[in-house]
């Protein structure tokens, strides 16, 4: 992809996220708004996108696969949850205002599902190799478990602001996962 085609694709994804962090919802951002904001024509949009709906599809992709790159050597023998609820996070705080938008209650809260699915799949690896009689019902609420209290607490980080480094928020994700809440509310 060439210079111009990245500058203008970033000039269409800054614009929406600002209509959006303007407490916009989505469904009210048109493309001729877009357009004019960031100065192009409705064929460039069309170019890149075929509606609103598909820009927002591909910036959440395009943050997934980033987050899949960044962190595609992850095995369970050489890195911690820890490591992985790391990587995770430096992204988010990399990209504050894109995840605001993704975490908004008038957007997809969820997007982050694709990363998390296949952080559980390494975790149910790592169950499966130490307790090879784990059940899959066990493994299933586990995951739940884990899974929903991740999303719950990225998402009270984000509406607090960002307010604990990533280190500390990956602390308290892994000690919840791997402890519970009993473990982690009582030795505070």
């Amino acid at each position: 992809m060439d210079r111009r085609t990245k500058y203008t694709k970033k000039l269409i994804k800054d614009t929406l996220i600002d209509l959006l962090l303007e407490e916009k919802d989505i469904t009210k951002v048109t493309v001729s708004e877009i357009c004019s904001i960031a100065d192009i024509n409705r064929a460039t949009f069309y170019r890149y996108y075929l509606d609103i709906f598909d820009l927002l599809d591909k910036m959440e992709e395009d943050f997934v696969e980033e987050f899949k790159e960044s962190y595609a050597d992850y095995n369970y023998e050489n890195n911690s949850l820890y490591d992985y609820v790391l990587a995770l996070l430096k992204i988010c705080s990399e990209n504050k205002n894109l995840i605001k938008v993704f975490f908004s209650s008038k957007n997809n809260v969820y997007f982050l599902n694709e990363v998390l699915n296949d952080a559980f799949i390494r975790c149910k690896e790592k169950w499966e190799h130490d307790l090879p009689d784990i059940s899959v019902e066990t493994e299933e609420f586990a995951t739940a478990f884990i899974f929903n209290g991740t999303l719950g607490v990225v998402n009270y980080w984000i509406q607090n602001d960002f307010d604990k480094s990533i280190e500390e928020l990956a602390k308290i994700i892994t000690e919840l996962s791997y402890y519970g809440t009993e473990k982690y509310i009582y030795n505070k």
